[in-house]
């Protein structure tokens, strides 16, 4: 059974923002909320405990100054006075009430609620009575006799006062966190103003207008980086494709020159009778155009290869000197014939590499170096060890110079320093391009260096037992 599973998309930018903003203010306005409430009701309670004081002290001073329990009662009922919603009721040792005003009953209110000694917002007690919400305290009253006073006031009106108070509150605040989350809004959408302006000039660059930069100086600072980084792969991509294009006429025109001479020279063949002998001089030439054809598609075919890492070296121990000693053998006949002298200077330590592919370099720079060099001069392959762990080999020729600007793109396939691309000698410009893939599938690089009288290519191998040591 099959399932098939969707990636899921992540969210926008826009909305990251806003669910942060959304929780940020949401938490803000809880917290400020419950702290506004949690202030209202320590007022009103600090306000009821000032209340209360007075009530009390008013009925204590009544007990202290009534001797007779008979005019105990009267004197209470008289005690307080101008306080809506204030009940108090005194009971004496025997739990007995003495007097208690009308419209309460805290008969079970004082057997539960524990005396204090001070009267303030952190000693009241609420309890409930029926349909009624109470805050009072209980003091007691020590003089000829010991008596227990409970004073209370309503709750009723602070508890309705609260009410549509919190109600009003968090309407407030939910609007003013609408506010605050559409300004938010608008603020994330004026801020990706300059995104929205970079994706369309991004959007806007097409393959014949990749010469086109982003300006840093009209964005903002936290967009510099990316338009850097973008601007510099444009230019790579430029570069690249620049290259691409001059490869496709390059290649045009290197396949071109063969494949009309296969077909002049076959047409001019068949213009009439030819002799045998004419024939195979026909076929020996047609031969040479078309293994220079093979040549270039093998030497492509290589470096598509060499791109994909499908490129395996056989690993054995190498001595540079002797393999360039064989490498001047083989070149002593096409040098002599351009009265060139090769010379071999130096030595190197046994290195490790796959020998078909370090014999293709070096073939590579002797044949590049000789079809360069002047007649009479000589070309010299000098062996050293630059550090104890790399070896080197550099071809040396005289010749014309390469301008400083074209030596770091030498080793570029395709790559031709002359723009009006007329070749002097055969190949396709794959030759150096070759050259530093296999060096640098030995784990190695190469270096170009060139004045008014030498030209010299150097390979950096390493000196070890075996590329993944």
């Amino acid at each position: 059974m099959m399932t098939m599973t969707t990636k899921r998309r992540p969210l926008s930018l826009t909305a990251r923002v806003m669910v942060f903003v959304a929780l940020a203010i949401g938490i803000s306005l809880i917290l400020i909320g419950n702290l506004v409430l949690g202030t209202v009701q320590r007022h009103f309670a600090e306000q009821d405990a000032g209340e209360l004081t007075v009530i009390n002290q008013a009925v204590m001073k009544a007990l202290k100054n009534t001797d007779n329990s008979l005019l105990l009662s009267d004197s209470l009922s008289r005690a307080v006075s101008g306080h809506h919603g204030v009940y108090f009721q005194v009971w004496d040792s025997r739990n007995q009430l003495v007097f208690g005003t009308s419209g309460a009953n805290f008969a079970q209110a004082i057997e539960v609620v524990t005396a204090v000694e001070q009267i303030n917002a952190e000693t009241l007690s609420i309890w409930h009575s029926g349909e009624n919400t109470y805050r009072g305290v209980v003091t007691r009253f020590v003089d000829s006799s010991e008596y227990r006073i409970i004073t209370a006031i309503d709750m009723g009106f602070h508890l309705h006062f609260l009410e549509e108070f919190r109600h009003s509150l968090w309407l407030i605040m939910m609007f003013a966190g609408g506010v605050t989350m559409l300004a938010a809004w608008l603020g994330v959408y004026q801020g990706h103003a300059p995104l929205r302006g970079l994706s369309e000039k991004v959007g806007n660059i097409q393959a014949d207008r990749l010469d086109v930069r982003l300006d840093l100086l009209t964005l903002p600072l936290e967009l510099q980086d990316l338009a850097t980084a973008f601007n510099q792969m444009i230019g790579r991509l430029e570069d690249s494709f620049t290259r691409l294009s001059h490869f496709s006429a390059d290649i045009a025109h290197e396949l071109r020159t063969p494949l009309t001479n296969l077909i002049t020279q076959t047409q001019v063949t068949l213009g009439k009778a030819r002799t045998l002998d004419e024939y195979r001089e026909l076929l020996y030439s047609n031969l040479e155009e078309q293994e220079r054809l093979a040549k270039m598609v093998n030497d492509m075919l290589w470096l598509a290869k060499s791109d994909h890492g499908l490129l395996k070296l056989v690993q054995a121990p190498l001595d540079l000197a002797s393999e360039a000693k064989d490498l001047c053998d083989f070149f002593e006949a096409l040098a002599e014939e351009k009265d060139i002298i090769l010379s071999l200077e130096g030595t190197t330590p046994t290195i490790s590499g796959d020998r078909a592919m370090v014999r293709r370099a070096i073939s590579n720079l002797l044949s590049n170096a000789i079809r360069y060099t002047p007649g009479g001069e000589r070309i010299r392959i000098r062996l050293s060890t630059p550090r104890s762990d790399i070896a080197s080999i550099s071809v040396i020729n005289p010749g014309p110079e390469i301008p400083p600007e074209h030596l770091p793109n030498v080793f570029d396939r395709f790559y031709r320093a002359d723009p009006s691309r007329v070749r002097q000698s055969e190949g396709a410009g794959l030759g150096l391009a070759i050259v530093r893939s296999i060096v640098e599938a030995h784990g190695g690089s190469v270096e170009a260096r060139s004045d008014q009288r030498t030209t010299t290519f150097t390979l950096f191998l390493p000196c070890r037992k075996g590329i993944g040591d």
